[in-house]
């Protein structure tokens, strides 16, 4: 019988070599996929992991599918340590692309760039009212706030389906579900013409240091972690678990919504039904294969985004659905879930338990009890 048991220590080596383990793990499933499509698998591997990186137009579509993810999973990365199950950062993604709409469709022929900075700061605010209903729920009444955060998400996409179907809809947009097209001076300015990838990027990459700093060099990360890694030691320490809670889930759906913020009022330029992109859960899988740390998500949203590429140009060249996607991202967790599994335990073989014989004088009373019986 195979039995899992644990290992007196984790190797801190294998700790880190985790997740390139899992990325090798998940290209020879994905040969075998592809072999069981009937499709050429280098031609396929060829599509998700050097197509997207072989020129600078393929870097910077690259770039710009990696922001979101960054920021999100930068938030994501602040409640998990906490020990705080933020699910819905889908849900905070959109509110923050509907905030972000209501304020760049104010905008007029005669507002200047000043208009961005208040848009992407809506941006930030939807997303902290979506993800303060969870932590007011899970405050105030303990409830789930993996269910809570996840069922929000629904709720957020009926509300944008209202909107862009409703009161937001463009009366010039030949019925279709959408609003006005944003005027020029709301829009995140880009890096460089000819090229979508604009300053969300950088705006990122700081947020990468910030969120280091704040993990690793401050008393308030420090209480964020001890709060997440030992409940009962935080509260002996005199830290507020319920600060902790608002803290984490405020921090983590600012920064979807600013995410969203970033969508709508960049590459989209308006508000459609199509804003949910699935960010927001493949986010979770970037957190967990970053391990948490700032450092290392910069390098599995650049992965993650390379599967969101890869997806659709196998859709248009290969002919395969566009669900593949969904089938890599879910194959890396899954195989990095196994790996750390092996990491913290080791197998072992152990026979079934097979009784000893009975002695002599033990075989004597059981004759002698059921005699009597």
């Amino acid at each position: 019988m195979l039995k899992l048991e644990a290992r007196p220590e984790a190797s801190r080596v294998m700790s880190i070599a985790s997740p390139l383990l899992a990325l090798a793990i998940t290209v020879v499933i994905g040969t075998l996929l592809f072999l069981a499509l009937g499709k050429d698998p280098l031609r396929g591997l060829y599509v998700f992991f050097v197509e997207p990186v072989k020129s600078l137009y393929a870097l910077s579509e690259l770039a710009m599918k990696a922001t979101p993810l960054l920021l999100i999973a930068l938030g994501l990365s602040v409640c998990f340590r906490s020990n705080v199950w933020n699910i819905g950062a889908e849900g905070q993604f959109i509110l923050g692309a509907i905030f972000a709409s209501g304020v760049a469709m104010q905008a007029g022929p005669e507002t200047g760039r000043w208009i961005v900075l208040p848009v992407l700061l809506a941006g930030v605010l939807g997303g902290m009212v979506w993800a303060g209903i969870v932590a007011l729920l899970r405050d105030r009444f303990n409830a789930s706030e993996i269910l809570v955060s996840l069922m929000l998400v629904y709720v957020a996409d009926m509300v944008l389906g209202y909107l862009v179907y409703g009161p937001w809809k463009d009366p010039a947009g030949y019925n279709f579900p959408q609003t006005i097209t944003f005027l020029k001076s709301t829009q995140v300015p880009r890096l460089v013409d000819g090229f979508r990838v604009n300053l969300g990027l950088p705006l990122a990459l700081l947020l990468v240091g910030a969120f280091w700093v704040l993990l690793f060099r401050t008393y308030a990360g420090f209480q964020l972690q001890v709060g997440g890694l030992a409940p009962a030691a935080a509260r002996y320490a005199g830290f507020s678990s319920r600060k902790a809670l608002w803290t984490a889930l405020l921090l983590s759906g600012g920064m979807a919504g600013l995410a969203g913020a970033l969508e709508a009022a960049g590459p989209l330029g308006q508000l459609t039904p199509h804003v949910p992109a699935g960010y927001g859960f493949a986010a979770i899988i970037v957190a967990f294969v970053g391990r948490l740390h700032p450092g290392g998500i910069v390098f599995s949203a650049v992965l993650m985004s390379m599967f969101y590429i890869g997806g659709e140009l196998a859709q248009s060249r290969l002919g395969l659905p566009k669900s593949l996607t969904g089938v890599f991202q879910g194959l890396l967790l899954f195989t990095l879930l196994a790996c750390d599994t092996l990491i913290h335990y080791r197998v072992r073989w152990k026979p079934a338990h097979v009784h000893p014989p009975k002695t002599p004088a033990a075989a004597a009373v059981s004759t002698t009890t059921t005699k009597e019986a």
